[in-house]
């Protein structure tokens, strides 16, 4: 069984994209689905020393709680990181990648062998500009940027080989991470940019996590929205937050693994009321 390569890509960073990785796989664990997860940012390491807390805290409150295996690579070379990437994820239903808010090859490299390639973006022109250019007075896309071309190229390559590799093509998912409440124009503005750039391209858009305050409490324990009964009192603000979770893991489409002992998706839904 090969595990399905979820990968969390964005060259620029601040969008949210390790809270985003963290969670999806503690969603998928939840579901029942055996999940590995590699840290490409062996700098700041934020997917790596989340699950660290999140074992500590396990022991510290003598606790069980969904998880993952997880790994951080620190080298440069390819054949090092498919080699660990192949012993992390055997057995596994998915390895999720998290990888550096910058340029970087290793990050092109996972990105370019993505089954479902997953694009944070915060709700703003500065970031629409990874992917696409627009006109200054009519917000039109005029061209593509250099992440997009890449991305579009490796779509391409990879369809040209599914049939011979067995594997479906990659999905490409641009998140609306960190939406917040702005001038209905500039957001109107972003929505047709996104959506013209969308049937060019070829990616999907999902709604993502909004700015919240709970995420940067939440890194010292470890622990996620979805676990329920080890958070104490929770706002009504928290309760939209695991919404918004839900719909991005349930708009990601995974193959989830028919297999007893997890938690289907209306089982994950009660948990996270």
């Amino acid at each position: 069984m090969t595990a399905h390569r979820i990968v969390f890509a964005n060259e620029k960073g601040g969008t949210g994209k390790s809270t985003t990785a963290v969670h999806v796989a503690i969603a998928l664990a939840y579901q029942g689905a055996r999940v590995a997860c590699v840290d490409l940012d062996h700098r700041q390491r934020t997917l790596f020393r989340y699950m660290e807390n999140r074992l500590d805290t396990e022991k510290r409150r003598e606790i069980s709680l969904p998880g993952t295996r997880f790994a951080v690579y620190d080298g440069t070379e390819v054949e090092e990181l498919e080699d660990l990437a192949g012993a992390i994820a055997e057995e596994q239903d998915f390895l999720v990648f998290d990888t550096p808010g910058r340029d970087d090859p290793l990050a092109r490299h996972v990105a370019t062998t993505a089954d479902t390639l997953v694009t944070p973006l915060n709700d703003s022109f500065v970031d629409f500009d990874l992917i696409g250019q627009v006109e200054g007075e009519t917000f039109k896309v005029k061209r593509l940027s250099f992440y997009a071309e890449l991305m579009w190229e490796a779509r391409k390559k990879r369809a040209h080989s599914t049939i011979n590799e067995q594997r479906r093509e990659m999905d490409w998912v641009v998140v609306r991470n960190r939406t917040q409440h702005v001038e209905a124009r500039n957001m109107r503005r972003l929505d047709s940019a996104l959506q013209e750039l969308s049937k060019r391209v070829g990616f999907r858009i999902a709604g993502g996590l909004s700015e919240r305050v709970i995420f940067r409490e939440l890194f010292p324990s470890g622990l996620t929205l979805l676990d329920k009964g080890h958070l104490g009192d929770l706002g009504t603000s928290h309760l939209v937050a695991r919404q918004e979770l839900r719909s991005l893991v349930a708009g990601l489409n995974l193959p989830m693994p028919q297999r007893s002992g997890g938690q289907s998706d209306q089982d994950m839904a009660i948990a996270a009321e």
